[in-house]
């Protein structure tokens, strides 16, 4: 079988969950004999290549065809503009070779041209195109009005190439819900979630006296940061014992300065990020929106007890059984919860921390995703 994945970067060629999740993607398609046309593109300083990505292995499976992404428009919207032009870039590169592939997997805007394309060319031969837009967070809670006038101008062009793909791809949970409120039909969705590689599986924890929470991810409006750290003061003004740990590149004037809240800056080393996060008791991730959030699964992944919004596909991950979910921006709640693990006796919690390593290991390793995936695409193929 061979595939077309069309991405607009690959990790650690671009740094971000969504490049991330196209390098894994790729990778175990690949595992799997799989041949893939990879079209993606890098960012301009980027030193490393494709061979710095993959192994000898890997490659072996791969064409691999550098696209550069437009830049330097600044209009209102040029975001939206310049996916469409990349979009153009990725058609004209496909089109000679559209026949060969038994199916096209393609990131967010990536296929706009092409699906295009095979709408007003009725000759055009073109094989079932499946489209991923993640989260699907402008259709969700919005923080404030800055993100809601950019959720308004995103919505439309997501409705239009989500509508008129062949499939969808969804997270499950609430991600489906809004796919099909947009008028795709459920036998177009197609649920496959994220994952993880199975060496991040650990569930040996360092108990300590005082609970340990852990927020991982960039400083962003909608993942609910300003939410956090109006509890923590709470939690600090009434004198409770805790830590509160930031792993990711958080804005000085967003810190608190305390020494029960510590910053660890941006930890892009993977054994590095386990060996923190095998200190830390519960992942605390109070977004306003989010698809299926990485930072839970690697949490999860290394034994923690989750606290998380039930938004997007949050709740394919997170239940009673190993965490405690709230509504987005909801700070009674959040300071509830985390109020509820630092009274939480350490065997119960640690029962949740085990119950959350193993709901990882039985539904989101890799090995078994690509494995639903592969046999996904050739049902739809021989439908």
């Amino acid at each position: 079988m061979r595939i077309a994945f069309i991405t607009d970067g690959i990790f650690p060629l671009v740094i971000g969950g969504m490049q991330r999740h196209s390098y894994y993607m790729v990778k175990y398609l690949t595992r799997n004999q799989i041949h893939v046309t990879l079209i993606h593109c890098k960012s301009p300083n980027q030193s490393l290549g494709i061979k710095d990505v993959f192994t000898e292995a890997e490659l072996a499976y791969i064409d691999h065809i550098e696209l550069a992404f437009p830049s330097g428009n600044r209009l209102p919207g040029h975001y939206i503009i310049d996916s469409y032009a990349y979009s153009k870039q990725v058609f004209e590169v496909l089109k000679p070779q559209l026949n060969q592939f038994d199916f096209i997997y393609a990131k967010g805007f990536t296929a706009w041209y092409l699906i295009k394309q095979k709408q007003q060319q009725q000759h055009l031969n073109c094989p079932p195109i499946g489209v991923k837009f993640h989260g699907y967070e402008m259709f969700q809670k919005q923080a404030n009005f800055k993100t809601y006038l950019t959720s308004v101008l995103l919505a439309p062009f997501v409705k239009w190439n989500t509508k008129h793909a062949d499939y969808v791809f969804s997270y499950g949970g609430k991600i489906t819900d809004i796919i099909q409120a947009l008028g795709v039909a459920k036998n177009k969705i197609i649920e496959l979630p994220s994952g993880i590689e199975t060496e991040w599986l650990h569930a040996s924890k360092k108990q300590s006296d005082t609970i340990k929470f852990v927020f991982m991810g960039r400083y962003e409006r909608r993942k609910g940061i300003e939410e956090l750290n109006q509890v923590l003061q709470i939690l600090l003004n009434n004198h409770i014992r805790f830590e509160c740990h930031f792993i990711g590149p958080i804005p000085e004037d967003k810190q608190i300065h305390s020494e029960a809240v510590k910053y660890h800056g941006t930890i892009t080393n993977s054994k590095d990020l386990q060996n923190r996060l095998d200190q830390m008791d519960v992942l605390v991730c109070p977004s306003w929106s989010e698809g299926m959030p990485n930072v839970i699964i690697e949490g999860m992944s290394r034994a923690c007890a989750v606290i998380a919004s039930d938004v997007g596909a949050v709740s394919e991950l997170v239940n009673p059984s190993n965490g405690i979910m709230i509504k987005p921006g909801d700070k009674k709640a959040l300071q509830k919860a985390m109020e509820h693990f630092i009274a939480l006796p350490k065997n119960e919690l640690q029962t949740m921390q085990n119950n959350a390593m193993q709901h990882i290991q039985a539904h989101f390793v890799y090995d078994a995703i690509i494995r639903k995936l592969i046999s996904t695409i050739q049902s739809t193929i021989q439908s």
